[in-house]
């Protein structure tokens, strides 16, 4: 990873958007700063696509694709994506399965998750469980106190053996039963909401990120960049981002922000 003080002038000044994750990669401890959100909003006032992929629940990304400011929202690490149209005054919303599937994978979600919390003693179903669609997230650290490595490779053992994927993000563990990810619906999001073929502009995105999970999209953009706490997990990810901020979180995510408009306007 090189350092996010040589990311290319003339990359920035070819971008189209910028996509990121949100738990600690915008986030810090647990809490949205002002500075971070500001970024967001200085992005989008540059002329940026924004656009936040997370492995957050449908009832969350329900309420960032209508008040933040954002062009539209991937979450439950690809299951869904929201677009909220305000000339419109409509959400658009694509899922990834159909609707009679996903209260067939809920179903054996929560049989899973029983079974997980008993394997695993101290993890506990995500306080967002409630406004997930599609998938079953187990928390590690968020509200619990933090479980060591062999732990959290129990839970995803634990999905695995149940048929599911599993991803580790900052926090949780996230199982679903389907083959998708991250990447693939940021490809669903960008050809219809923005009649944009993501293979051939790939160089045209940044994608910010911290975590395992994020390691489609860190493989897939060659400008991929992660905020300085992508070290906690270096081990975990096969191909790491491009480049890495010097900062940590909300803050990492600022200086990526504030560098890549600087470089757009030809600034030091």
């Amino acid at each position: 990873m090189r350092p996010f003080r040589e990311f290319p002038e003339a990359a920035a000044a070819n971008l189209r958007g910028v996509l990121t994750d949100i738990d600690d990669t915008l986030t810090t401890d647990g809490r949205l700063t002002a500075s971070a959100y500001a970024a967001l909003e200085r992005l989008q006032a540059g002329g940026l696509l924004v656009v936040p992929i997370t492995g957050r629940p449908a009832g969350w990304c329900d309420m960032i694709a209508r008040f933040w400011p954002v062009d539209g929202v991937v979450g439950e690490n690809g299951a869904l994506y929201f677009r909220y149209d305000r000339a419109a005054r409509r959400m658009i919303r694509r899922y990834q399965q159909p609707d009679a599937r996903r209260r067939e994978n809920r179903a054996r979600l929560e049989r899973l998750a029983n079974r997980i919390l008993r394997a695993v003693p101290g993890s506990a179903v995500a306080a967002d469980q409630a406004y997930r669609e599609s998938d079953l997230a187990i928390d590690f650290c968020e509200d619990v106190p933090p479980l060591d490595r062999p732990a959290v490779d129990r839970i995803v053992a634990a999905f695995e053996a149940a048929g599911a994927t599993a991803k580790i993000s900052s926090i949780h563990v996230n199982g679903w039963f389907g083959a998708y990810d991250k990447l693939a619906m940021t490809r669903a999001l960008l050809r219809d909401c923005f009649d944009t073929d993501l293979e051939a502009e790939r160089d045209r995105f940044v994608f910010a990120g911290d975590s395992p999970n994020d390691a489609p999209m860190f493989a897939f953009f060659p400008f991929a960049v992660a905020v300085a706490n992508v070290r906690d997990f270096i081990d975990r990810i096969e191909t790491p981002p491009a480049f890495v901020a010097d900062r940590r979180s909300g803050q990492g995510f600022v200086e990526i922000a504030d560098g890549l408009l600087h470089r757009r306007r030809g600034e030091p």
